[in-house]
């Protein structure tokens, strides 16, 4: 099995910060089934930002400059 890219880390990482944006909205919701209504439960706030901080250490870890990439570094002179 291949390790997890970096891009498959951010897309991780974007989807679980999707999640906190939804969830700051509102923790339950309803919905119209067409026969009632149904009531429904996001995930657990707490559970959201163990999720963020992981997949945010390994797009970390993943970015060419943590390792051992080389970083640029841009001198712009004033005239």
């Amino acid at each position: 099995m291949a390790g997890i890219t970096l891009a498959q880390a951010q897309a991780q990482l974007d989807a679980w910060m999707a999640a906190s944006t939804a969830v700051t909205t509102g923790q339950e919701y309803e919905i119209d089934t067409g026969s009632g209504r149904r009531r429904l439960k996001r995930a657990d706030a707490a559970e959201i930002r163990q999720q963020i901080s992981f997949w945010d250490g390994q797009v970390k870890s993943l970015t060419p400059a943590a390792v051992g990439g080389r970083r640029r570094t841009r001198y712009i002179v004033p005239e």
